[in-house]
């Protein structure tokens, strides 16, 4: 990249500068006349100067050479103008001054839209090669940068520049253009007043930049804090779960504050600095004023001058700080940006940058692997100088399975780094398929290997959209397009293409279905269900879709189905022995098995407003329960709640498992009704504080009869909230949203979760896998039905969260080994992955891996695996040990399991 930015800049945009510089000529005549006109005015018609006499008319537009009486001695006439009598006149040059005032407008507003475009675009091409960068750094360079860093790099750090990058050459010449065509008409009307603000603005040139050093270096400081800053507040993030197991979290505080703190008197001294220097341009430019005023008035009262003179002078005076100070302003903004410039590109400078051409789109189909790995005294050195792997020499051909074992930091996980690419070689050949592995464009290596290791990030997305990010190498079928929206395309592209940047459709259709051996979107979902059987996550799946939630508007011919499902359901209760403790929602009854919410609402809360814990204060719900009596009933049951809480947990440690049956109370919350219950004794609901009132009012609408069994809730009770259900269900259907989602026989529940709708009641919680049996038979009664394919499409809909989080550890090793199968590649190498699970997890999900490798048409996939259990590699052809860094053994597991001592050492282990 250029190391400088003006030629940065002038380079990506030489054409755009010189129109600018055309049209910036251009708009200096009219910026002159605006500046002379005002003087004719007073001058003419206003002071009557040519209208002595009442029959004297004005020359409209009589134009005389603009250069002093004292160099040419006479003015030379150009155009003698149209003979206006004095009112006429007046507003013909009135009208005229006013569309001088409307060309400059238009000339700025063209400039300022023009170079805004200009410097959004170079700004784009900007963040677009610093990223490309950063795609083509060299693997290990990740391990010493931070992500967060990078992130404000390219999206804050570089968006001054955007603003800038429009300026670089457009402002300069325009603001100079403004402060010459000042200066010289102020020069024009009196060549001493012209020599004094000369004199006033090459000061303010050579001291204001001088102030202004100071003020680069506490920028360049505070740039260097802030991206710090942000560093540590990411690794922070990162690794929240250290500082709070360890303690650390005052640590982290204090850190922060360190930096906080050198940020803050960085700050603070460069405002100082700042206004400062915009203290002293004040001076100087009011000085000036002052000159004008002072002088100009002493002239024009002695004559020497003429008031239309003075006037025109103080105008131009007037326009003439505001390019003097954007130029000053400009010079400063120039240095500031260079030197953030610069330190961005030393930050995202590297010597072995990955060759852009590794890194092409293919021209084609990507054809299988003919040939294996070729390895010959293979040598790798870390950073640090320590000797990873030496001189390992190995051929491994396709469709092996191979395992690599080794104890720790014997070099074995290095090697199938080194067979993935992610590690470099020092020295020794690496070939695939004849060729260097390192002169491989990424589209082979991409496409025919398979790399899984112990990392286990993805972005936040759904799990159909992280299975297939594997096959999104490049757009195979083009969007179709309207002609409106055809033409927006081709805007856009026309765009990308000026500002560099790569040409591909992000919309269009990347999914590769041929490299996953399918024929459209419906054979991929069953080959990824193939393949998360597998590796033992299509139950998981399933799962996700059991829990999650359809939109009947999309999906209703399912939502209808389920509703059957429901019916079904509950008809088969006695049948399955259910009866005694699942107790389905019905409109008129009670459900014990249900909290005083949920049967007061009877739905799901759309509004968090009527989720339980806000139940409380919400201003509908306790309207309606005043109206039906319910108010003070439930205060009282409340009441009770804390009162037999308090005295039946109140001693326990707050760790106490019995806690865990609490599900309208923590223990931490012990102290504070104590102290409540202890404020409101025996006063009534509507005399004691509106906290207290809160506090306890919360307990009731958590409260489930047949699961706390405290014996509160009597037929009377029950009966009243079944009452307050039916006012409740009938004012909030009125709104024009409605923040509750009724439960309703014969409707989908969009807000609740299949599984809920399928059950639409509740189950018992004192019976012994109650929940479980429950679930059992509903998947049971859907795969019945025909069901379960649509339930697992629900599934791969699950948004998994950011870094994969809302999956468990095990379910996010499991899906990075699937998308590594959905490829099809020519060699899987997993390194260290399933670190999770347990042994026997592991070893039938590597059976399952190496049952499938074998069985691909004809084209049997090569498996490379580093295990963390050395007895699994008796599952494989061949095993190849590392010790200290060195290939020792390289052949048959049996055998070397009876020749081979340090095989047998680590399968004793």
């Amino acid at each position: 990249m250029e190391p400088n930015l003006l030629k940065y800049v002038w380079r990506h945009s030489r054409k755009e500068q010189i129109w600018m510089l055309i049209i910036i000529l251009l708009s200096m005549p009219t910026y002159f006349l605006s500046l002379e006109l005002p003087k004719r005015i007073v001058n003419g018609p206003i002071q009557g100067l040519g209208f002595e006499s009442p029959d004297d008319v004005g020359h409209f537009l009589q134009t005389y050479l603009p250069v002093p009486d004292w160099i040419l001695g006479e003015p030379i006439l150009l155009f003698s103008g149209f003979e206006l009598e004095r009112i006429p006149f007046l507003l013909a040059l009135s009208l005229t001054f006013l569309g001088l005032v409307a060309a400059n407008g238009l000339f700025k507003l063209y400039i300022n839209t023009f170079k805004g475009r200009m410097g959004e675009r170079i700004l784009r091409r900007l963040r677009f090669q610093l990223f490309d960068r950063v795609l083509r750094y060299p693997l290990p360079r990740f391990r010493r940068t931070k992500s967060s860093e990078v992130a404000t790099m390219i999206k804050d750090e570089v968006e001054p520049m955007g603003e800038f990058i429009g300026d670089a050459y457009t402002l300069p010449l325009f603001l100079g253009g403004q402060a010459l065509t000042g200066l010289t008409f102020i020069f024009l009307q009196n060549t001493m007043l012209g020599f004094a603000t000369l004199v006033i603005v090459v000061i303010q040139a050579w001291l204001v930049p001088r102030l202004r050093r100071r003020l680069i270096q506490l920028g360049k400081q505070r740039q260097i804090a802030s991206r710090e800053l942000a560093g540590r507040l990411g690794e922070i993030v990162d690794g929240i779960q250290d500082a709070h197991t360890n303690d650390t979290t005052n640590y982290e505080r204090a850190n922060i504050s360190d930096i906080l703190g050198r940020l803050y008197f960085i700050r603070f001294e460069l405002f100082q600095r700042k206004f400062g220097v915009k203290f002293i341009n004040n001076l100087l430019i009011q000085f000036l004023a002052f000159l004008f005023y002072a002088v100009g008035g002493y002239l024009a009262i002695t004559g020497t001058m003429d008031i239309g003179q003075l006037v025109a002078v103080i105008a131009a005076y007037k326009d003439l700080p505001d390019p003097i100070r954007g130029l000053i302003d400009y010079d400063q903004r120039r240095l500031t940006v260079e030197v953030r410039y610069e330190q961005i590109l030393e930050q995202f400078a590297a010597d072995d940058l990955q060759d852009p051409e590794t890194q092409i789109t293919a021209t084609g189909p990507v054809p299988q692997l003919s040939k294996g790995f070729d390895i010959s005294n293979l040598a790798v050195t870390d950073e640090t100088g320590t000797k990873l792997i030496e001189k390992a020499s190995v051929t491994i051909n396709i469709g092996e399975q191979l395992a690599i074992v080794g104890a720790v930091n014997s070099g074995s996980h290095h090697m199938a780094e080194v067979l993935a690419r992610v590690l470099k070689p020092t020295s020794g050949r690496v070939y695939v398929n004849g060729t260097p592995i390192d002169d491989l464009p990424e589209y082979v290596t991409g496409r025919r290997i398979s790399y899984v290791d112990g990392g286990t990030f993805f972005p936040q997305t759904s799990i159909l959209n992280a299975l297939t990010y594997v096959l999104k190498n490049q757009p195979i079928v083009d969007r179709d397009l309207t002609g409106a929206e055809e033409a927006l395309y081709m805007n856009q592209l026309a765009e990308t293409r000026r500002a560099a940047n790569i040409e591909l459709d992000f919309n269009a259709n990347w999914v590769d279905y041929d490299r996953a051996g399918v024929k459209g979107p419906s054979e991929l979902i069953e080959e990824i269900r193939s393949i998360l059987v597998d590796v033992q996550l299509e139950e998981d799946i399933r799962g996700f879709g059991l829990r999650g939630t359809l939109d009947p508007a999309e999906y209703g011919d399912l939502c209808d189905q389920l509703i059957i499902a429901r019916k079904r359901f509950k008809a088969r209760l006695s049948e399955l022995g259910f009866e005694d403790f699942v107790e389905p929602f019905e409109p008129n009854s009670y459900n014990i098995q249900a909290s005083v919410a949920e049967n007061l609402l009877f739905g799901t809360a759309l509004d968090s407003a009527y989720k339980p814990e806000n139940l409380a204060s919400n201003p509908i719900v306790q309207s309606i329960l005043v109206e039906n009596d319910l108010e003070d009933a439930l205060f009282e049951m409340g009441k009770e709640v804390a009162a037999t809480t308090v005295d039946l947990f109140g001693d326990l440690a707050p760790d106490n498992p019995f806690f865990d049956q609490l599900n309208y109370m923590d223990a931490e919350d012990l102290p504070e009704y104590k102290a409540a219950l202890t404020r409101i004794g025996n006063l009534s609901i509507s005399k004691i504080d509106k906290e207290d009132r809160l506090l306890i009012m919360k307990l009731p609408f958590s409260y489930t009869e047949n699961k706390n069994r405290l014996g509160l809730l009597t037929d009377d009770l029950r009966a009243r909230i079944l009452e307050a259900r039916k006012s409740i269900r009938l004012i909030l259907s009125k709104l024009k949203v409605p923040p509750v989602a009724f439960f309703e026989t014969e409707s989908y529940n969009p807000a609740a979760s299949v599984l809920d709708n399928v059950l639409l009641g509740r189950v018992a919680t004192n019976v012994a896998e109650g929940s479980g049996r429950v679930d059992e038979a509903i998947k049971a009664l859907l795969d019945e039905m025909g069901l379960t394919d649509d339930i697992f499409h629900i599934g791969l809909d699950f948004n998994i969260g950011t870094g994969g989080k809302r999956l468990s550890e095990i379910q996010r090793q499991k899906l990075h080994l699937a998308r590594a199968l959905l490829k099809k590649p020519d060699f899987l190498i997993v390194n260290r992955a399933l670190n999770s699970l347990d042994s026997r997890s592991q070893r039938n999900i590597i059976e399952n891996v190496l049952k499938r490798a074998r069985n691909t048409d004809g084209h049997p996939c090569g498996v490379i695996w580093v295990p963390i259990n050395p007895k699994i590699s008796l599952l494989f052809d061949r095993v190849l040990l590392f010790s200290d860094g060195e290939l020792i053994a390289d052949g048959n597991p049996d055998d070397m399991n009876k020749s081979q001592p340090q095989f047998q050492e680590l399968l004793n282990v």
